[in-house]
Formats: C-alpha cells, sequence, structure tokens
C-alpha cells in the first residue's frame, strides 16, 4: 500500500509549538520550546565553554539550558551512545507567550544581523518560515556565512536573529508582556521597532511593529565556526520551564 508523504513547511511547525507553548512568566511555570544540539562527549569541555561565553555574553534568547547525557529521555529527547546533548530556549517561545496572553503574532524570518561596534545596523541575509521546510537559522549555520566570534572579540561581525510582527493595537500588552519575560529569564529581546517603521532596514506591515528576538542558535554557530561538529535541531519539542538550569550551574 503506498503511503502519503506530506511536506511540512517551518511556518507550520511554528504554529503547532506556539499553541503547545504554555509558559506563563509571571509565575515561571509551564512548557518552552527547545533547540537541541548534539556533540561528541570528548568536546564537552570546550563546548561548555562556549556555550557559557556566548550565553552570558546576551547571545541567546535566556541563560537556562538542559544538559543531556547519554541514557537521558526527556519529553522523548535524548542522544546516542558517546554524545552530549544541549537543549537551549528557542526564540518561538516568545510567540508562544505573547499568543497565549491573547496578542496574535506573525513570525515572519530568521537570518543574520549585521553589527558594528556593537550596534545592530541591518537584517543581510534573510529566509521566511513559509519559504523553506528546515529552520533558516539552521540553514544559515550551514552555509558557513556566519561571524559571531568575530562579533564578541571585535564588536562587529553578523549573527543570528529573526523577526516578527504584531499589531500595533497591542503594543501596551506587548511591552508588559515582554518585561515579565525579561524578568522570567527570557532575555533575547534585540530591539522592537517603532509603529509603521523600517526595523533593522526591513519594512514591517502597516499598523504593525516588528520585534527583533536573539537567534537561540547563536551559541552552536560559535561552537561550528571554532572546527568543532555540533548536529542542530532547532525547535525540536516543548519542556517543562523547571526542567532547565542556569548555565552557570554546569560551568
Amino acid at each position: 500500500m503506498q503511503k502519503d508523504y506530506y511536506i511540512q513547511f517551518t511556518s507550520a511547525k511554528i504554529e503547532d509549538l506556539m499553541f503547545r507553548t504554555s509558559f506563563d512568566p509571571v509565575t515561571r511555570e509551564g512548557k518552552v520550546i527547545v533547540n537541541l544540539s548534539v556533540i561528541d562527549k570528548k568536546d564537552y569541555d570546550d563546548v561548555i565553554e562556549i556555550f557559557e561565553m556566548a550565553i552570558n555574553s546576551g547571545l541567546s534568547v535566556s541563560p537556562y539550558v538542559r544538559i543531556l547525557q547519554e541514557g537521558d529521555n526527556l519529553e522523548g529527547i535524548s542522544v546516542g551512545k558517546d554524545e552530549v546533548g544541549f537543549l537551549t530556549v528557542c526564540s518561538i517561545t516568545i510567540d508562544g507567550v505573547l499568543l497565549k496572553k491573547g496578542i496574535f503574532v506573525n513570525p515572519k524570518f530568521g537570518g543574520l544581523i549585521e553589527i558594528k561596534n556593537g550596534t545592530p545596523l541591518r537584517f543581510t541575509n534573510v529566509l521566511t518560515y513559509q519559504s523553506t521546510t528546515i529552520d533558516p537559522l539552521e540553514v544559515l549555520i550551514s552555509q558557513e556565512i556566519t561571524s559571531v566570534t568575530e562579533m564578541l572579540k571585535t564588536g562587529s561581525g553578523k549573527i543570528l536573529a529573526n523577526l516578527r510582527e504584531v499589531c500595533l493595537a497591542a503594543r501596551d500588552d506587548v511591552d508588559r508582556v515582554l518585561s515579565d519575560m525579561i524578568d522570567a529569564g527570557i532575555t533575547g529581546i534585540l530591539e522592537v521597532g517603532e509603529p509603521n517603521s523600517r526595523v533593522l532596514d526591513v519594512p514591517v506591515e502597516r499598523d504593525h511593529l516588528g520585534i527583533v528576538v536573539i537567534g537561540g542558535t547563536n551559541p552552536m554557530a560559535i561552537v561550528q565556526e571554532q572546527g568543532i561538529k555540533i548536529r542542530i535541531n532547532a525547535m525540536s519539542n516543548v519542556i517543562e520551564f523547571k526542567e532547565l538550569r542556569h548555565i552557570n550551574d554546569y560551568v
């Protein structure tokens, strides 16, 4: 019997994960979306040092992570023999939280942002979520065009980020929810644009504003830039926030 095969674009996967997000930034309970990165066990010491540096430098969505060792299983997420897994908070969690607070969010694309002397200038490369079946930031990392390490060293380079739009009428509610998320440790907000204005050189829909969030896969990009093999599965699943620990607890 012939099987039916379906192509799932990233936008459909995002919608599913947004609805499954249940994190409440006030109570700090509920489920968040996580990215999974898998490395060889022998590279653990180097990679944990890179993750600690990147996360504490603000190049992540949240400092809360979970490390999986061989034999661990969390919400069906596991790693193979002689491997270590890193679960990090995905930026789409922010969209899920806003949605559960009654704020409609339209995730637009993932891309690279040019940073010069510590100041974000513009998006340079973008992939829309509706045009690819692979997470855009995974694609950009695979092209080896990031320069996150250089940005950390010199203040100039290209980092991963993504853009979403929200209705202008929800501006006050958005500010309140984003503030609550920052207090809860979801700190990846890079820029909130002005109404009806371009944000980092990208136009937004009329009566909307753009929100730019740091890509949760920036630490993984640094690992790859250092020549260390890493396997990335962005937007892997949802897990309870209480299962995560601060990166400094692992160092």
